[in-house]
């Protein structure tokens, strides 16, 4: 498996690249070209895309790991410069109306109405199940919280605004034959919860767990719940970035080693 980090809060060392808040990453396995995520903001991921040499019209399917801006904001460019159909998996609660109230009362949730993307030739697969929808990709479905979750923000049904649980957060299971690896976008089901429904969906151990774990705030108990979680997994190494946050990801290399941070223009190689 390789994957390239084509939007992510922080850039990398190579010349055109840009840092800017939100995810997305090109997974390449079995002969596979897989999006996961688009970012905030479409004309950031197509400029990454143009530097780093991936042509949106190279991309076989996208996965949508949950429906905030900060993952979905650079789908409808990217369609366009597609500029034909692709499939889309994903889970069926991306298209909520969601909101933030602190600081103030802001939009948070996936800036386009799925007419307006089909229109443009996305072809959306919805399941709330585990779906192997390529050789070796695996979308997670939703997963099962054990243990603490993450969910941040407000969900908006008829003027009442209610707590968001954000069920549709997924993550992409990637098979790597004698072991997996996993993506997560944010994280709002809680890394220990992703990593234990992965494993257990499986049956397989965890080679590496790649993208952001919103850890950012964490108090530290929770922090040394993640540490203990995931050395008894066996996790073998972590790439932490985008909402894991500075402090915390300091906090996971100080007591875990095997820990990396993630940029634009960063490719790993499993």
């Amino acid at each position: 498996m390789k994957l390239t980090v084509l939007f992510e809060n922080h850039a990398g060392y190579k010349k055109g690249l840009i840092g800017y808040h939100g995810f997305s990453v090109l997974v390449e396995h079995r002969g596979r070209r897989v999006l996961v995520d688009t970012g905030s903001d479409g004309e950031v991921l197509l400029r990454n895309m143009r530097a780093l040499g991936i042509l949106p019209e190279n991309v076989d399917e996208v996965f949508i790991t949950h429906g905030h801006y900060d993952h979905t904001g650079g789908l409808k460019a990217f369609l366009e410069a597609r500029g034909n159909g692709v499939d889309i998996h994903t889970h069926p609660g991306i298209f909520q109306r969601r909101v933030a109230l602190k600081p103030r009362w802001r939009e948070i949730g996936i800036p386009f109405t799925r007419e307006e993307l089909e229109t443009l030739g996305a072809r959306f697969h919805p399941s709330a199940e585990p779906t192997e929808f390529l050789p070796g990709f695996i979308g997670s479905g939703e997963i099962e919280r054990r243990h603490w979750d993450r969910a941040v923000g407000y969900l908006v049904e008829d003027g009442d605004t209610t707590k968001d649980p954000v069920k549709d957060d997924t993550a992409l299971i990637v098979d790597l034959g004698n072991d997996i690896a996993v993506i997560t976008g944010c994280g709002h089901s809680g890394i220990l919860n992703i990593a234990e429904h992965a494993a257990k969906l499986t049956g397989k151990p965890i080679k590496t767990i790649i993208g952001g774990f919103h850890l950012r705030g964490a108090e530290e108990g929770l922090l040394r719940e993640v540490v203990e979680g995931l050395n008894s997994l066996g996790v073998e190494k972590l790439y932490a970035g985008h909402c894991t946050g500075i402090k915390e990801y300091a906090y996971l290399k100080s007591r875990l080693g095997n820990v990396e941070p993630l940029h634009v223009g960063k490719v790993i190689e499993v």
